[in-house]
């Protein structure tokens, strides 16, 4: 990275870093907000983008046992978010490691996926008590690097060396972009925390796209930046209340356009382009809220279906185990018996029943399977 790399609509400076016997560039950006160009192009985006977000909201607060039904939602988005990052991990991974708790036979890296999971939960409870803030992100990183590749990398600690973004193997004077020096992220995160919890005119959707960007561009973790950088983006739609409860994510879309997801972030960096990074971020907003509003009704009527399958039946059980599929469509007697409070041989016979009704199918197709899978459940959230 070298300054004449930058234009001088770049959002920051570039400054020079002393070291023992050493010096290289360091990009320190510019405190929160840039000025902004709203050209008709993002305003029409913007336009779609929010009313596209409304009608999601609008379903998920009409929908019966919305909650529920958002749960794959989010184990896609922990799978997306950390397949950006290189992990192989697909959902029925996760399902398996939970309905499981262990990664034997699974790719190594379900464990991170299963993190992301655990942290993005954490996180939606915890801005009930705290503003989104430096303390959070950093709680929010313990979790994600608890005990998975990287964990060496001081979970929930902020970086004390200097990190590099480039090629694999790339030394710090060969790398793409390197963030602000150690002793600059206080101050970088601390205007970021002021800007996040002050009040603005500045459209949710492109305050949102703003701090995702800048969040990146100081990159206060060894490692998992990325990842904390886009469980950020979930909290502050809920806190922001762009949504009255939780279900939009944009991993999937930044995963299928991952290299102009990096491109739009790069280019704002370099050469200021803020426009481009907000309207690619917009039209995230666009697609996945279209996407979800058609999950959504596919689980709806799944969940219908299923429940007139059984609505016959003697036992009430088949049908409120139902609702645990949705949770994890990959289940066990001894899960099913916990879950529903009944012993080992009610939850059998519930099994059996979801069995029958073509709800549930033994993994290896034997009766005496020690998972059952809800296949088309399954399928619906790949």
């Amino acid at each position: 990275m070298r300054p004449e790399d930058f234009s001088a609509d770049s959002p920051g400076r570039v400054q020079k870093v002393l070291g023992s016997g050493f010096s290289y560039w360091a990009f320190i950006p510019d405190p929160l907000p840039p000025k902004l160009d709203y050209v008709d192009s993002l305003v029409v985006a913007l336009g779609e983008a929010n009313r596209a977000m409304g009608e999601f909201s609008g379903l998920l607060a009409g929908s019966p046992g919305a909650e529920l039904l958002t749960r794959p939602l989010l184990r896609k988005e922990a799978v997306s978010s950390s397949q950006i990052e290189g992990a192989t991990s697909e959902i029925s991974d996760l399902y398996l490691f939970e309905a499981s708790a262990e990664s034997s036979g699974l790719p190594e890296d379900v464990r991170e996926v299963s993190n992301y999971l655990k942290a993005l939960e954490y996180g939606l409870d915890r801005i009930k008590s705290l503003p989104v803030s430096t303390r959070l992100f950093r709680e929010l990183h313990a979790i994600l690097m608890k005990d998975v590749r990287g964990g060496h990398a001081y979970p929930g600690e902020l970086r004390t060396t200097q990190n590099w973004i480039g090629k694999p193997g790339c030394t710090l004077n060969e790398a793409d972009f390197v963030p602000p020096p150690p002793e600059e992220l206080n101050r970088c995160l601390s205007d970021l925390e002021v800007f996040i919890n002050s009040e603005s005119q500045i459209p949710p959707l492109v305050k949102l796209a703003i701090v995702h960007y800048q969040f990146e561009a100081i990159h206060p973790f060894v490692d998992g930046n990325g990842r904390v950088g886009r469980l950020l983006i979930a909290l502050l739609k809920t806190s922001w209340g762009l949504l009255n409860q939780p279900g939009l994510y944009l991993s999937g879309y930044f995963e299928a356009n991952r290299l102009e997801y990096y491109s739009r972030l790069r280019s704002v960096s370099f050469d200021g382009e803020w426009n481009a990074w907000v309207l690619f971020f917009t039209e995230a907003v666009l697609e996945q809220s279209n996407f979800g509003k058609r999950k959504l009704r596919e689980l709806m009527n799944l969940r219908n279906d299923w429940t007139q399958r059984v609505r016959s039946l003697s036992s009430s059980l088949p049908m409120t185990l139902i609702d645990h599929l949705f949770e994890n469509p990959i289940l066990t007697i001894p899960q099913a018996s916990e879950k529903l409070g009944v012993t080992y041989v009610s939850a059998r016979r519930a099994i059996e029943s979801l069995c029958k009704n073509g709800i549930l199918t033994p993994q290896d197709g034997s009766k005496y399977a020690k998972k059952f899978i809800a296949s088309e459940l399954l399928e619906m959230i790949k």
